[in-house]
């Protein structure tokens, strides 16, 4: 199968603008995404999807691939499917699975991506996948910035959301508290189609979007993970990833 990850990222962030060439350790933090994703096995090839000259040029300079997408765009989702067309027509070969990985995640593991991909290259049926982890404090659950998900006892998500979801009130101690964590592999028609419904009431409401797919009746199956991972919104963010940097295994293999 043919895999391909794309990193979409853009210089205009309401919450944190300029984060992807936000400083991590000396090196832009899309650097680390990049170079950290790269070491996944499954996938074929890696490029960062943007509409930021800057961004295109950091890039290409610590030797990696960049695809120019246009500036109207408001979903990663919808850059991601632009730069997919773009790159099956350079190679002149048709993707089967893309990887979207979120250019704010600079503590992925290669690993995760292979547990994310996994669903689909065993199972037809499975359209898209997820990845969720624990969410480990009760700050982090009522962290707006931090997409929450419930799901059902086959890992099929039932809701996302920025709120604190399930319940605090009754046995919280006993159910599952997981965060949606952006490594989403959409097989290639169904990452058009998503894009070609509108959008939902509920993903509106939420400003989550894969609340589009339950709304429409469709199934994201989601993926366990226990890797520590922290997204960047914030500057504060940053300040915390930089910390557990400092002394990750992975970093120290790519830095030097």
């Amino acid at each position: 199968m043919n895999i391909v990850a794309i990193i979409p990222a853009r210089m205009g962030s309401s919450r944190f603008p300029g984060k992807p060439m936000a400083d991590l350790c000396g090196l832009p933090m899309i650097q680390h995404v990049y170079m950290r994703s790269k070491r996944s096995d499954i996938i074929n090839d890696i490029y960062v999807a943007t509409c930021d000259a800057e961004i295109k040029n950091a890039v290409e300079a610590f030797g990696g691939k960049a695809i120019m997408t246009s500036d109207a765009h408001e979903r990663a989702s919808d850059r991601v499917a632009e730069a997919m067309i773009k790159i099956e027509s350079n190679m002149d070969k048709k993707i089967d699975i893309v990887v979207m990985i979120q250019g704010d995640e600079p503590l992925v593991f290669p690993e995760m991506i292979n547990l994310a991909v996994a669903p689909l290259v065993e199972d037809p049926s499975v359209m898209i996948t997820n990845l969720m982890a624990p969410l480990e404090t009760r700050e982090e659950h009522e962290d707006p910035n931090e997409v929450k998900v419930v799901v059902d006892l086959k890992n099929n998500a039932i809701y996302f959301s920025r709120e604190p979801i399930p319940s605090w009130k009754k046995s919280a101690v006993d159910v599952p508290m997981l965060k949606q964590v952006c490594i989403i592999p959409f097989r290639r028609d169904f990452l058009i189609k998503f894009n070609e419904l509108p959008q939902t009431p509920l993903e509106i409401v939420e400003s989550v979007d894969m609340l589009r797919l339950i709304e429409n009746g469709y199934t994201v199956r989601m993926v366990p993970t226990d890797y520590e991972t922290f997204s960047v919104d914030t500057p504060q963010d940053l300040e915390r990833v930089a910390s557990i940097m400092a002394t990750d295994t992975l970093f120290q293999q790519y830095a030097s």
